[in-house]
């Protein structure tokens, strides 16, 4: 019986430590967003990559589809047409690597500029470490998502989120990292304009 119950909080602790080590794996997530203080009314949107070669992307069409399900959470249905929609969602994803403990660049944006990390993103390009690394790293993982008018070209609405985690962990895959980027820069949308957030 004793060994019945030393095997079972063996189990237990084996557990917790597992989960502990699981919730460690990434750090929490940046968001940046800003807009004109105007209300955004929901409508058809088309997801395009900032990299217009990029379109027909298979890495790059399951970003859209992320961010497409969360923009239709908010009210932004997918467009027949991508070409005539007149609400466009442009969407960059940057992955870079660097130490673990390493210090982020900051979030800067504005409307339709600013600057955000290093690296090129996917409507872009991926920057991997070169050689084998001596001391473990983070995976960095960016998006960016800016909502136009297509008829005016106006950006009315721009968010930048950022995350990490540890190389190798399944929350370092590039369609979780970018599922909890894009949950996290959706969230209460719009958004307070301006104000860098920090989501658990």
């Amino acid at each position: 019986m004793k060994i019945t119950t030393l095997s079972a909080q063996a189990l237990i602790v084996g557990t917790m430590l597992a989960l502990v080590g699981c919730a460690t794996d990434s750090l929490p997530t940046r968001v940046t967003r800003f807009h004109l203080g105007q209300p955004i009314a929901p409508g058809q949107l088309a997801v395009e990559p900032r990299d217009p070669t990029l379109g027909k992307d298979l890495e790059f069409q399951s970003y859209a589809r992320i961010v497409q399900g969360e923009m239709a959470r908010k009210g932004f249905a997918a467009a027949p047409d991508l070409a005539k929609s007149e609400q466009v969602a442009v969407v960059e994803v940057i992955r870079h690597w660097q130490p673990i403990g390493a210090p982020r660049a900051p979030l800067t944006i504005g409307l339709g500029g600013g600057s955000f990390g290093s690296g090129v993103g996917v409507g872009g390009s991926v920057s991997f470490p070169v050689g084998k690394p001596k001391q473990r790293m983070d995976v960095i993982t960016e998006l960016s998502v800016q909502l136009k008018r297509r008829s005016e070209g106006t950006v009315i609405w721009e968010g930048r989120a950022q995350t990490a985690a540890h190389d190798g962990s399944p929350a370092a895959a590039p369609e979780a990292a970018v599922s909890r980027l894009a949950e996290a820069m959706f969230r209460d949308f719009p958004g307070q304009s301006g104000q860098t957030i920090t989501v658990k």
